[in-house]
């Protein structure tokens, strides 16, 4: 049988090589799972995701997510008549430089000519220089009035707009929808990644410390499993209908009290701390304040399957997803105005401090190393002689495993579990996904089994009660 996955990292001998060489395919998998399992019973677990972990449910990797967007911003008509939102040139002119290697029509723009510096960074940090120039040119303590355009002459309002038809595309691409597939008989093969990953997290001997999942994402998909689980957390709001961040809920916990837990007070079992590094669909500023508020995001589903035209048509309209002057944050990682404010300085400073902790395990799902601020973070965590990494990468030829290896210099802790190369040419991106790894490869939990069975025993019930209703109706 073909052997379906490699471990590269440290050995005994100290060299960075693939630790399930020398096993067959049965071996290896009990080797990889004898190995989380270990790892995930050290005291501190920290888990960070990022948009890899949306693609089973409909997400998009950050490099599809940007050039569907600006796509979808790029048909927004440039000129009707004074009645009608528009995007003038100058902006048509930023997104054409930024999409030159991807399209090429956009492309013949500019005559075959190379693609400026400015436009090869990453999109987070291509939208914090929009923010910022927007931010230092309207802000009316600012002794800024205007900025020159390196690509030529575009004045603020065309960039505010630009960033608002943004905005609203990555609310409508990231509003995604978790299905909900408990009851089919297929069990856990047929459930939704996230389901099979919170369940097996929460299981963890309760005498160990709280899991502490990070997410760089934007959706709400993580929340929605959690709830659709019954699994209590906090996320560092407080209240319901206008949650507002506090921090300091990050330092309380759940307890059963003691005239129902056998005379002493016991932990909640079911439990995490969830942080969203780069803010949230659901979070707005309401009043300089920063709120999270659920609504229901289901008409979306219907904009993603739009062609651009039909897309653009959408964004123009006043009263489609929202204005993003109430989003909590664009994906902008370094934008000075939001990120070193309320709440993104508490959340990176926590992401740092649980990375500083003793016996820590950190387990990295869905994320390439493409913002450079979270992965300083995680390189000057590796010097915590405590710490063991995983990462989990679908593409045996990505860069991030280079990078692993390049780990080596800063301790012998950082691992990367990926397809070996037979198995990812026979079935691409089938093995050392989020979905694969929630489910193949975590050890498995009674409970979770328990929970798909008591979700098909409601839906029997439930089919049983409408039949009798239906019986005596007649």
């Amino acid at each position: 049988m073909m052997k379906k996955y490699s471990l590269i990292g440290p050995s005994d001998s100290g060299q960075i090589e693939d630790l399930l060489i020398d096993l067959d395919d049965k071996e290896s998998r009990q080797r990889l799972q004898a190995l989380i399992a270990e790892w995930l019973r050290m005291e501190n677990l920290v888990v960070l995701t990022a948009a890899g972990c949306s693609v089973e449910c409909g997400g998009k990797i950050m490099s599809d997510l940007e050039k569907t967007v600006l796509c979808a911003v790029n048909e927004i008509p440039h000129a009707i008549d004074d009645t009608h939102a528009t995007l003038s040139e100058g902006g048509k002119a930023i997104i054409a430089e930024r999409l030159k290697d991807n399209d090429d029509e956009i492309e013949k723009l500019f005559s075959g000519e190379p693609k400026s510096e400015w436009a090869k960074t990453g999109f987070e940090e291509w939208l914090s220089y929009l923010v910022n120039a927007v931010h230092l040119g309207t802000e009316p303590k600012s002794p800024i009035a205007s900025l020159i355009w390196k690509n030529g002459d575009v004045d603020l309002e065309t960039v505010d707009r630009l960033l608002g038809y943004t905005a609203k595309a990555i609310y409508a691409e990231c509003a995604l929808e978790l299905p909900d597939r408990t009851t089919s008989d297929k069990g856990e093969q047929d459930i939704a990644p996230h389901l099979s990953f919170l369940s097996k997290l929460v299981t963890r001997d309760s005498n160990l410390g709280r899991t502490h999942l990070f997410t760089l994402n934007y959706d709400t998909l993580f929340e929605q499993a959690l709830e659709l689980l019954g699994i209590q957390y906090f996320d560092g709001f407080t209240g319901r209908a206008n949650a507002r961040f506090d921090p300091s809920v990050y330092g309380l916990d759940v307890y059963y009290p003691g005239e129902i837990a056998e005379g002493r007070v016991r932990r909640f079992d079911k439990f995490l701390h969830f942080y969203k590094l780069h803010g949230s669909i659901h979070w707005r500023i309401v009043n300089d304040e920063i709120i999270a508020r659920r609504e229901d995001i289901s008409g979306y589903a219907t904009y993603r399957s739009m062609s651009e035209q039909d897309k653009a048509a959408e964004l123009v309209k006043a009263e489609f997803a929202h204005s993003h002057k109430e989003f909590g944050i664009l994906p902008t990682s370094n934008k000075f105005i939001q990120t070193l404010d309320m709440p993104y300085a508490h959340l990176f400073r926590l992401f740092n401090v649980r990375l500083s902790a003793p016996q820590t395990f950190l387990l990295v799902l869905g994320y390439g190393f493409g913002d450079d601020h979270v992965t300083r973070i995680i390189e000057t965590a590796l010097m915590n002689p405590a710490l063991i990494m995983l990462v989990v990468e679908p593409n045996p030829e990505s860069p991030t495993i280079k990078r692993i290896r390049e780990y080596k210099e800063l301790g012998k802790r950082a691992f990367v579990l990926t397809p070996t190369k037979e198995a990812f040419e026979a079935e691409p991106f089938k093995y050392a996904t989020f979905d694969d790894f929630a489910k193949s490869v975590m050890p498995d939990v009674q409970w979770l089994d328990d929970f798909l069975r008591l979700r098909r025993f409601e839906k029997q019930l439930q089919k049983n009660s409408a039949s009798i209703e239906q019986a005596e109706g007649k």
